[in-house]
């Protein structure tokens, strides 16, 4: 083991799942016809419905909750984790300026208990409601022997639409633009096998009582939903001109801001322009986990990133601000190789 518990101790080899990636590119090119707009390595998948500049454009994306979920299974609480499903999908088809307009969920049990699988679903519905979308339908395995007793598994995929000439690609995107960042909730649903590690079982923290610099309980904050990023953004783009977004997943600023940029173009952030949730300083130091490798896993308070031009970066905090959306600017974009440097950050601390 290293000094301090990295991701991959932990259980989870991002570098893997890097060069998985690699290897389903070959598979999927030969599926992809001229309607394809988007291909792998964006954030969701866009299929167009016709030429035009106005023709509809289909964006689709799916995802899951990962370990998040054990959570769930420790407490008995359910009704949460059907909003983090919906939250991921929809932020990411969100990122290509996409309205979505409906969602489907996929639950896989062990055995079926109704009330639990109700209470799955409410989450889910919830999401929906706060995305604008409509639970269009989805799918309840019962899989005997699959799953540990009272556990599940939980997966989404979201549909979204936006016309030809709105789609965001970060194509746009040039040296000078602003990156504004948006607050997170939290940890949303990425990392959770590092903070389980950290919290649960070296620092054995219980998940239940007052955590006073969290001011609730850990398993409060642990099950804090995903922030649905929809409706803001969504007024942004048709304020100001929104040139790139980024939805800060697994893999933090360094992997997923790059994702939304030209080639080209590199990210420049200043460490310490927002303020980072007290969650994050309490797995560092449970796991004594290098700030690097928390900068690698987590979103560190920053949910989402949109690139606007420079002059429109204060317009767009404000805007932000209007409903309901905290956000900061947080750094530009220079020229340079496709990456971010992130000045100001240290590897002995947040």
């Amino acid at each position: 083991m290293s000094d301090g518990l990295t991701y991959k101790e932990a259980g989870v080899d991002i570098e893997a799942g890097y060069r998985a990636v690699e290897r389903i590119r070959a598979l999927v090119g030969p599926t992809l016809g001229p309607e394809v707009l988007l291909h792998v390595g964006g954030f969701g998948g866009a299929y167009a419905l016709g030429d035009g500049d106005d023709a509809p454009v289909l964006v689709a994306g799916c995802d899951g909750v990962g370990t998040k979920l054990k959570i769930a299974f420790m407490t008995g609480r359910h009704d949460t984790v059907g909003i983090d499903a919906v939250a991921y999908c929809v932020n990411d088809i969100l990122c290509h300026g996409a309205r979505p307009i409906f969602f489907l969920d996929y639950v896989a049990v062990g055995k079926l208990h109704p009330a639990q699988v109700e209470a799955i679903v409410r989450g889910v519905a919830a999401g929906c409601r706060e995305a604008g979308c409509a639970l269009l339908g989805g799918e309840t395995a019962e899989m005997p022997g699959f799953y540990a007793p009272g556990e599940y598994d939980i997966a989404g995929f979201a549909v979204g639409v936006v016309t030809r000439n709105r789609l965001i690609d970060g194509g746009r995107v040039a040296p000078g633009d602003a990156i504004v960042g948006l607050a997170s909730t939290g940890l949303h649903s990425s990392g959770y096998s590092l903070a389980r590690r950290a919290l649960l079982e070296l620092a054995r923290l219980p998940l239940e009582g007052l955590v006073p610099s969290l001011g609730r309980t850990l398993a409060e904050e642990l099950l804090e939903p995903t922030a649905i990023y929809v409706r803001p953004v969504l007024s942004l783009c048709d304020a100001v001109d929104v040139r790139g977004i980024a939805n800060i997943s697994g893999g933090g600023l360094p992997e997923n801001l790059p994702r939304a940029m030209a080639p080209g173009t590199r990210a420049r952030v200043y460490w310490g322009r927002w303020p980072v949730p007290p969650i994050f300083d309490l797995i560092q130091s449970a796991g004594r986990v290098p700030a690097g490798e928390m900068l690698r896993t987590f979103n560190l308070g920053v949910g989402m990133c949109v690139i606007v031009p420079a002059e429109q970066a204060a317009d767009a905090v404000r805007h932000l601000a209007g409903h309901g959306q905290q956000a900061w600017v947080i750094g530009e974009v220079v020229a340079g190789e496709p990456g971010v440097d992130v000045v100001g950050f240290g590897e002995d601390g947040l």
